[in-house]
């Protein structure tokens, strides 16, 4: 029998294509021992390749090492592979994001001597900008210039997404254009890098127009690149976008994917079109399209962060049915979907399911039912969940400590919270500044102040320097208590701890100026804010227009409405319903009314009941019941009346001496569900005493027994008959003594609920 001879490229093919790295590199030390068998320098890069895929990062240098200790340098063509193993094994870092490390490893090829070319640096400067470090990307460019190398088309590509990831797309557009005055051919991928550039910015239409220029060039984007630029936009909800573009490439023979579909899954999702995930995963289903469990986990995941969780659970278990192993993303994100509704009994059972099915709950899985049990208020058995974790196998993080000592301070146990702050220090548990913000939080909210410092205090003395969260909670909760000294004093220690002021951080300082009548220093504070570079947002402008109304200053109010517009920002129903407070109070109507108008035509913001309240309050306040009343009849379904609409527009109505229209809309407001107050009831039967209308006045009394609008010694009648006769009684007893009814109202009322008595007996 003839014993063929085992060659390189036999190892090189089984390293290739064996899944188990270990074993991989199992096969290559054994070949090592076979007789007549040496390794070259294409088995060296094959197990070499494997082990950097996976992770295996100390055998993988130790085989480079070794490579290069045994001279293992040139391949069966005589080529030098030593440039393509460090570029193989900077790749394998960079995925990994082990930046520093594919560094060392760029920087040991000068040392050792191999020879780099653009494909060495254009790795690594890849693998920078990948990763974040877009400084240093282009300082291997500025070297590479210095050393002579000459750039290629795929050095213009990876500049060309340095500028884009600096959200600098013009420069990258600039440069798409002078790539062919260079020498190098423009190809599809730096169009589509620019394209995506363009969107991330806001460019749209010019990112459009140069997407079409490049097919007109003739230039097509193969599947994977087209994924790559719709990942982009899908990724920020612009699904309609990536439609768009898709029909584009479509028409010249590019053929959709499974990872385009679930590109676009995720976009809907991202938009809060799961509907359309829905009716897509379905449609590509049915068209013969084979799926996988990254489709059905991003619609998963969609459904949860939209709440439809029950309806994602549906799509867990038809995912099974179908053949698909769900893995720990799939149970855990229906899980924790469950438990941010404090549904956690669902929780219990899907988990108890998926354990049967191999599941292993892990740290991720505890942490979502930790707090779903502490949202639903179920904090013992949070507590008792979290200490019986670690018999399970699983050991506490710092994640499942905060989130137990967050649900405890979210429940006001704050107590409970520090006793478990505590349990950490004593454990010498390494905490972080997140851990002591969210007790610092918690005893702010109950305005404990000086504790809230001296936790503060304490996690100095840890080493966990105070963050920004830290210091905007402390002078929030000094500005809530009017302590407006030690909020600026905090503010001012902020830059000694290298930490420069946030919009929300001036906010709180602002308001609490507001709140103190403080107006002039309200706007100065603003000016400060302004001049150090921090950009104002709707709610700041929110704060100075209360201040100017407050202040009586609504032309000053105005034309900060028109700086907000001027500024990009979209005034809310808060901004509105502040300058109409002000107008209101100032007792210019109309200017208030065309206020009140332009919200939907000029400025796009729709009315609220709250806008409409204001209005009507206003009207009725003023006796303008017709005005009132026209605006009443023009709330919708998504400003629909509440009580205090009916109550403002009934006493209006009562003011004017309009018993019938009072009368009317106290029985629609009792229609609706809404219970009047006393005032209400005894304003309208004062009117219909007057008018000699006692059967509807006695009617209303009536009406207050059967709404339980009662006393509380009502209540303590338990004997229908008795408190039959007995409830109207007290109740018209009630009134007078609360001043809500006059003597001449009670006198009458009583009367006429005698009389009604009276008729009953002869009834009977």
């Amino acid at each position: 029998m003839i014993r063929l001879p085992l060659l390189p490229k036999h190892i090189a093919s089984i390293i290739t294509h064996q899944k188990d790295p270990l074993k991989a590199l199992e096969i290559f030390n054994k070949a090592k021992t076979q007789q007549g068998f040496t390794h070259n320098a294409l088995t060296y890069k094959s197990i070499i390749q494997k082990l950097g895929l996976h992770g295996h990062f100390d055998a993988m240098e130790a085989l480079v090492s070794e490579m290069r200790d045994n001279r293992v340098l040139i391949d069966d063509n005589g080529l030098n592979l030593m440039e393509g193993v460090y570029v193989g094994v900077m790749k394998s870092y960079g995925r990994k994001g082990k930046v520093k490390e594919a560094v060392r490893v760029f920087e040991r090829m000068d040392f050792f001597g191999v020879e780099m070319t653009a494909r060495a640096y254009n790795v690594i400067m890849n693998v920078l900008v990948e990763n974040g470090w877009l400084d240093q990307a282009n300082l291997v460019y500025l070297r590479m210039k210095g050393e002579g190398v000459e750039p290629d088309v795929v050095t213009f590509t990876v500049r060309i997404k340095l500028f884009c990831r600096t959200k600098r797309p013009c420069a990258a557009l600039r440069l798409l254009k002078n790539m062919g005055s260079e020498g190098c051919k423009v190809n599809a991928v730096a169009y589509c890098i620019v394209v995506g550039g363009l969107y991330e910015e806001d460019y749209g239409v010019e990112a459009c127009k140069l997407f079409c220029q490049m097919l007109s060039l003739g230039m097509c984007p193969d599947v994977t690149t087209f994924n790559k630029l719709i990942y982009g936009l899908c990724k920020n909800g612009n699904v309609m976008e990536s439609e768009r573009i898709l029909t584009k490439v479509i028409k010249r023979g590019v053929c959709p994917n499974l990872f385009t579909v679930n590109i676009f899954i995720l976009g809907f999702c991202k938009r809060g079109a799961v509907h359309l995930a829905k009716s897509l995963l379905d449609g590509v289903r049915r068209d013969g399209v084979v799926l996988d469990v990254v489709t059905y986990n991003t619609l998963i995941w969609g459904m949860c962060k939209n709440s439809m969780v029950e309806e994602a659970e549906r799509y867990l278990r038809q995912m099974v049915n179908k053949g698909f192993v769900p893995d720990d993303f799939s149970f855990n994100t229906v899980v924790q979907g469950y438990c941010k509704l404090a549904m956690v009994d669902k929780a219990e059972n899907l988990l108890k399911d998926a354990v049967f099915r191999g599941f292993v709950p892990d740290e991720f899985t505890y942490c979502s039912l930790i707090r779903g049990l502490c949202l639903d208020g179920n904090v013992e058995k949070a507590m008792a969940l979290f200490k019986d974790v670690s018999k399970k196998g699983v050991k506490p993080n710092i994640f499942m400590y905060n989130t137990l000592i967050k649900g405890l301070s979210q429940q006001g146990l704050i107590l409970e919270a520090l006793q478990v702050l505590n349990e950490m220090l004593v454990s010498r548990f390494a905490l972080n500044i997140w851990t002591y913000n969210i007790v610092i939080n918690g005893l702010c909210k109950m305005g404990c102040l000086s504790d809230a410092n001296h936790l503060l205090n304490l996690a100095m003395t840890k080493g966990c320097l105070p963050d920004i969260f830290t210091f905007n909670t402390l002078i929030d909760g000094y500005c809530k208590q009017k302590k407006l000294e030690s909020a600026i004093e905090l503010l001012d220690k902020m830059s000694g701890h290298g930490i420069t002021p946030d919009v929300i951080t001036f906010n709180s300082v602002l308001n609490g100026l507001c709140k103190m009548g403080k107006y002039d220093d309200v706007m100065g504070t603003f000016e400060t804010m302004v001049k150090q570079g921090c950009d104002p947002n709707i709610i700041t402008y929110n704060i100075l227009i209360e201040s100017r109304c407050k202040s009586l200053d609504i032309e000053g109010a105005c034309i900060l409405l028109q700086e907000i517009k001027a500024e990009g920002l979209a005034p809310d129903i808060v901004t509105f319903g502040t300058l109409l407070n002000g107008y209101c109070m100032k007792g210019d109507l109309d200017e208030a009314y065309r206020i009140f108008k332009s919200m939907e035509q000029d400025f796009n913001c729709s009315h609220t009941t709250a806008t409409y309240n204001i209005m009507i309050n206003a009207f009725s306040e003023k006796l303008n019941m017709e005005k009132a009343e026209e605006l009443f009849h023009e709330m919708g379904d998504d400003s629909s009346p509440d009580s205090y609409t009916y109550r403002v527009l009934i006493d209006g109505f009562c003011k004017t001496g309009n018993g019938d229209s009072g009368y009317t809309y106290l029985l629609k407001k009792i229609t609706e569900g809404f219970i009047p107050s006393i005032t209400t009831f005894g304003r309208v039967m004062n009117l219909l005493c007057i008018s000699n209308r006692i059967r509807e006045a006695v009617g209303l009394v009536h009406l207050m027994v059967q709404n339980s609008v009662v006393p509380e010694v009502v209540d303590t009648i338990f004997e229908a008959d008795k408190r039959e006769i007995a409830a109207p009684k007290i109740v018209v007893e009630d009134l007078l003594k609360k001043s809500c009814i006059t003597y001449y109202t009670y006198e009458l009322l009583y009367s006429g609920i005698r009389d009604k008595k009276l008729q009953k007996s002869r009834d009977r």
